[in-house]
This record gives structure tokens, sequence and C-alpha cells, in this order.
């Protein structure tokens, strides 16, 4: 697959913001909290430049054809200056090739809008190639590492809230990567709390509350071998959505941390900086510690054969993930 040369989205969003708009725009990307942050960014501008009902039109591609479509752009706004037409599902549009044509001379009263759920195999064909060359097309990437915790902090600032990076990583790690489940999270605690800095002790209340556990609790659960607990834990996870492999992957990353507890121990090293490197908050690293002495080195390797196992199974099985997380806990707690 070529790599993506695209501009991010988040710059057409900006000049959006503006009411800066471009004839064309073909937005496409893995990031769906992205696109849908830019047809409602789209949507809120434009308003105020609509007169007419009419010159408003939202298209699903299933139901017309690209030359449909490019006949909808070039008859003129019924009672607007420009008109604003947003496809969805682009993906599904079979040829696309005429949209070449008309990228190299759109008609100046319409706004056309492309939303392409995923990315595109080959960039440099047609009608992407002209697209890219008239700066009309905008890829919404996934955010990751550092810049993913950047803006949850930015999130947490926007409603008067202080996140620190640690815990915002935390949250990460509770809730995954995607964005509109960490802002359906980081809504939660502006309801349920008032105080204005997001602490460790803040998440964790909020998720006893909600009678909702977290990797963390199933981390714990395990380390302290509660093979009772654990299975609820992980039941509990799988029924309100979280992702097999994100918890296998989460688990990984504990047992991996607990391999580095007796070398830190031996050298000495501080609760915070050894916390860092296993991979956890200071919070929980004292859980981490008294899990080590229940695990040994010999015991650790059968572990991460056994994740290893469940991950398999997962991916390439039609094994129940309950029954798979049951026989993984057994495996692990035995």
């Amino acid at each position: 697959m070529a790599k993506s040369k695209a501009p991010s989205i988040l710059e057409a969003v900006g000049e959006i913001k503006k009411r800066k708009f471009k004839p064309v725009y073909y937005f496409f990307g893995e990031d769906s909290y992205n696109l849908s942050f830019a047809l409602h960014t789209l949507e809120e501008s434009f308003k105020p430049m609509i007169s007419s009902e009419f010159d408003k039109e939202t298209i699903y591609s299933e139901d017309r054809s690209i030359n449909d479509i490019i006949g909808l752009a070039t008859a003129f706004p019924f009672g607007s200056e420009k008109k604003l037409i947003i496809v969805k599902e682009a993906e599904k549009i079979r040829d696309k090739k005429p949209l070449k044509d008309y990228a190299d001379s759109p008609a100046d009263f319409t706004v056309l809008v492309f939303f392409h759920n995923g990315s595109i195999t080959n960039i440099g064909t047609q009608p992407f190639k002209t697209l890219a060359e008239n700066n009309f097309l905008y890829e919404a990437k996934e955010l990751k590492g550092k810049n993913l915790i950047d803006w949850l902090i930015n999130l947490a600032e926007e409603k008067g809230k202080v996140l620190s990076e640690e815990n915002a990583q935390v949250m990460v790690d509770i809730v995954g990567e995607n964005r509109s489940m960490l802002e359906v999270q980081i809504e939660k605690l502006f309801v349920f709390l008032d105080k204005k800095e997001i602490t460790i002790e803040s998440i964790q209340q909020v998720s006893s509350e909600l009678k909702q556990f977290n990797i963390f609790d199933l981390q714990n659960a395990v380390g302290l071998k509660d093979k009772a607990k654990s299975l609820t834990v992980a039941y509990n996870l799988l029924d309100n959505g979280a992702e097999p492999t994100f918890i296998i992957a989460m688990l990984t990353k504990y047992f991996t941390g607990l391999a580095k507890i007796l070398e830190l121990k031996s050298k000495n090293v501080p609760d915070s900086e050894a916390a860092r490197i296993v991979g956890t908050h200071p919070f929980y690293y004292r859980n981490y510690v008294k899990a080590r002495t229940l695990f040994s080195d010999a015991k650790l390797v059968e572990v991460f054969r056994a994740l290893l196992k469940a991950d398999v199974s997962i991916k390439t099985t039609s094994t129940d993930n309950k029954t798979i997380f049951a026989i993984l806990i057994e495996e692990i707690l035995q």
C-alpha cells in the first residue's frame, strides 16, 4: 500500500472554521473521529451561507453515480450564493475517474465534499492524483502515542479541567485509543466530578460508580491470583465493549512489566522511576511488586505462552471470547 502524503484533515478544518471554503474536498482516512468532526464543522460553518434548504444536500454514494453527483454540483443554487453537497461513503463509488475533470475546473458556486471511510490504496491514481495536485485531498490519520495524549489533555482543558500527561496515559490504557470512547469517558468524569483536576483516584471513582471495571482491575485481580475476580472483571470488560485483542495486549504489557521487577528492586530503583520503566502509574506499582512474588520466572514463561495462544484463538477461531478468556485465566493462575 502506498504511503499517503496528503495533508491532515485538520488543516482543512482550520480553514473551514474561518469560512474559507474550497470548491472540492475529498476527506479520507482511518480516523472516524476526525471525519465526523470535519463533517460537523463544515455543516455548522456553512449554515449561515444557506438561504434555501434546497442548497444543501447529503448524498449516500450507493444511491448516485459520480456523474450524477457532478451534475448536481454544476447546477446553480436555488437561492443562496453557494450550495453545499456532502457525499458520504465515497469509498463505495465504483468509478471515480470522472471526478478528475471536475477537480480541474470545479463550479465556483458549489462546495462539493466527499467523505471516504478508510485508506486509499494508491494515491497516485486518478482522480486522487488530480485532487492532490489541486489541494483538495486530505487525510484523517489516527492519533497515536504522545499526539493522542496531547489531544486528550487539550480536550480536558477545553472543558476547564486539568489532566496530567501521566493520568491521560492511564485513561488511554483503560479505554483504548478510540477517541470517541475516550471522549465519552472524559464526559462521564465531567458529570460525576466537580473537581478541576482529573486525578487517578477520580478516574477509579467514576469506574466504580458506573459499576464498570477497567483493565487495571483485571491486571490486579490476575496479579493477586484471584480467579473469581479475574473472570468477573474480564467478562465485565467484554460486556462493556472492550476489544479482546486490547485486553490481551494490556495483559502482555502487564506481565512484561512484572518480569522487570526483580532487576529494578536489586538496583534500588525508586518506585516512581520503576513505575515508569514497567509502564504503569505509581499508584499501581505497589500491586506489581506484590504480584511478582506470586509469579516465578518459569511461571512467567508459561503465562506468555498462554497469552500468545489466546491471541491466536481470538484471531483465527470462532470460539466465544468469554470461553477464550476463561481458558486463559485458568492457564495463567493454575
